[in-house]
């Protein structure tokens, strides 16, 4: 799969706290404004917020997707180990054909024990947790060909295992792939991703990563450009400096801590400011952009964004 030379932003809307009017509403926005994606996360509950309501990804992304007409939508990132995967290749390539190709599929090995202790899931070590998430891909990507799937691992197995039909989008729904693990998560993404997604508490040593997958890619024989690369960050923008204080100060709130990465990586300021900042990493090879904003997507934010930033990289 080759890369596109346009650049794309999506939006971020954990589902913590969220109606589902709250939801629809700003699913309409983000599609009506001209933004490319909008993305959920994969939890039985929003970590460390058990009290708090909280609508379960998958569906929700499916109703999203029921709901609008351009938009693409997915999740960063799905649990592996909440689903096998072979019913996560059906689920996915059913849900692919029904939105007629706008599924962004990104997944990941897990990165909240409790939860799986709790519901009695399958947890492991790092390393399990990513071989079982490489087994899982190779089942996935197998599937997405439309053609029998036959695969023996350590974790999973399947037999002539059919998948018609077979996805709208070719080859494939997107697989994003986040992390900068050098041992274990970037030969995954040499491997099997069509987007590497480069996540808040990867943002200050992103680089040094982009050199191991280079070198992981070669190793397979896979010519690195055709991964896109993706910056999840915290975007905090605002029309005038004069506010801009005020709301780096609430986002600071949200988002203070190191694994954000709004220090390392963040994108904030005025849209001159954010418009130059994005064009920094454009010229690195960035080409798809999915942000958090400050004040949790609010409209008048994504306004702005859309009519004084996205402008500039149209």
């Amino acid at each position: 799969m080759s890369t596109s030379d346009s650049i794309k932003f999506g939006i971020y809307v954990p589902q913590v706290s969220f109606t589902y009017a709250d939801i629809i509403d700003r699913a309409t926005v983000v599609e009506e404004l001209g933004f490319d994606s909008l993305w959920f996360y994969d939890h039985l509950y929003s970590p460390g917020l058990p009290d708090l309501p909280s609508f379960e990804g998958w569906t929700l992304a499916t109703y999203v997707l029921a709901q609008t007409s351009r938009l693409r939508v997915g999740h960063l990132v799905l649990c592996n180990n909440f689903r096998h995967p072979a019913l996560l290749g059906k689920m996915a390539t059913t849900l692919d054909v029904l939105s007629a190709g706008r599924l962004e599929l990104g997944i990941g090995s897990g990165s909240v024990g409790h939860e799986h202790h709790q519901a009695g899931l399958p947890w492991g070590t790092l390393p399990e947790r990513s071989d079982r998430l490489a087994e899982s891909l190779e089942i996935l990507t197998r599937m997405f060909t439309g053609e029998p799937t036959n695969f023996s691992g350590s974790h999973f197995e399947v037999a002539d295992l059919p998948n018609l039909p077979p996805p709208v989008q070719s080859p494939r729904p997107p697989i994003h792939i986040g992390g900068i693990g050098p041992r274990r998560t970037m030969p995954i993404v040499a491997r099997y991703a069509d987007v590497w997604n480069i996540p808040t508490y990867g943002l200050r040593h992103w680089e040094a990563s982009e050199r191991v997958l280079t070198t992981e890619c070669a190793a397979i024989g896979r010519d690195p450009a055709t991964i896109r690369r993706s910056h999840e960050a915290v975007l905090v923008l605002t029309p005038d400096e004069a506010s801009l204080e005020v709301a780096r100060a609430k986002a600071e709130r949200r988002y203070g801590g190191e694994g954000w990465g709004m220090d390392a990586g963040g994108y904030v300021g005025t849209p001159p400011m954010v418009v130059d900042r994005i064009g920094t990493l454009v010229d690195k090879g960035v080409t798809t952009f999915v942000f958090f904003t400050y004040d949790r997507a609010d409209p008048r934010t994504l306004e702005l964004f859309a009519q004084k930033v996205m402008p500039a990289f149209a």
